[in-house]
């Protein structure tokens, strides 16, 4: 099958996507500091030694989705090396405030040296995102455990239980779609197929490197959570973050902005966080499991572009 024609990197709506980026960073400010009881006090937080766990914590996510990403990159016959792999993958978190993360799927569009055809790109944008939905409901089970055995929160297990089926509901339409109306599907809608060739390809691996990056970011959380003086299980705080996640995908909000904020502050508080402590905690958990993305995707692609000539935005 002939590769589809790439789009020209001065057709990619760059500009628009940076625009949004900075509307939403700056919005996401005025926020904090209109709401939060001390904005300052949780970024020195970020300086602890328990900050500097988490925040690797969150580049080992980065980390291990970018390896899926070059897997993928290979099957379409784009190789990296391990370094400049993950630097192009970081480079596309920088678009990742725009509605549904979509803007992520110009990563391998951006591309100054064969860059994917549209299809191509769309392809692995949609294989993550289903390969994200899946481990995180898988993560989101200790957390509906957890809501249904404490009968004191009455609310929280309908919550819990609800946004598991919601989303299991979306990957299960999904997957069963792919498999049910493949064909008539992929005559419409060509990117379908090479979706489901890049979810086809080593299954087992991609699955391993997504639940061990997505856990990484739980166990981050819930360090943060003992660091405040809230005890709760490993597994619930990685279980209130999937939970949180899958609920601000849903949204379809740029990046879940406030959908996974709220989900992930009312769970703490339903737990045992005082309201000051679950806004703190939700807001270093946003800094360094978004905002960080975001901001080393911003210097990746500034690089990338200015200086190794490897991506083109214009």
């Amino acid at each position: 099958m002939p590769e589809a024609k790439p789009v020209a990197a001065s057709r990619l709506p760059v500009k628009r996507l940076l625009l949004v980026l900075g509307l939403v960073a700056t919005g996401y400010a005025a926020a904090l500091l209109l709401w939060g009881d001390s904005p300052w006090a949780s970024l020195a937080r970020l300086a602890s030694w328990t900050g500097l766990q988490a925040a690797a914590l969150c580049l080992l996510n980065y980390g291990l989705r970018g390896l899926r990403w070059r897997l993928w990159m290979a099957h379409y016959g784009r190789h990296f090396g391990p370094l400049q792999g993950l630097r192009l993958y970081l480079a596309g978190y920088a678009f990742t405030p725009t509605p549904g993360n979509l803007g992520e799927a110009v990563r391998g569009l951006m591309l100054a040296r064969q860059p994917l055809g549209t299809v191509q790109s769309l392809a692995i944008f949609g294989a993550e995102r289903l390969a994200d939905l899946l481990c995180l409901l898988l993560l989101c089970l200790p957390a509906v455990w957890w809501g249904l055995t404490h009968d004191a929160v009455q609310l929280v297990p309908g919550l819990l239980l609800g946004l598991l089926a919601l989303g299991g509901l979306v990957l299960a339409i999904a997957l069963g779609a792919l498999l049910r109306y493949r064909a008539a599907l992929i005559t419409r809608l060509a990117w379908l197929r090479e979706a489901w060739h890049c979810l086809a390809l080593r299954p087992l691996l991609w699955f391993a490197l997504t639940l061990a990056a997505w856990a990484a970011q739980g166990l981050a959380v819930w360090l943060i959570c003992r660091d405040f003086g809230v005890p709760m299980a490993l597994q619930t705080a990685t279980g209130f973050y999937a939970v949180a996640m899958v609920a601000g995908a849903l949204s379809a909000l740029p990046a879940g902005l406030g959908g996974t904020e709220a989900v992930l502050a009312g769970l703490l508080v339903a737990h045992s966080a005082t309201p000051a402590q679950a806004l703190t905690i939700t807001v270093l958990v946003r800094l360094l499991t978004l905002w960080l993305a975001v901001s080393l995707g911003m210097l990746a692609l500034l690089y990338s572009a200015a200086f190794r000539k490897d991506i083109s935005l214009s």
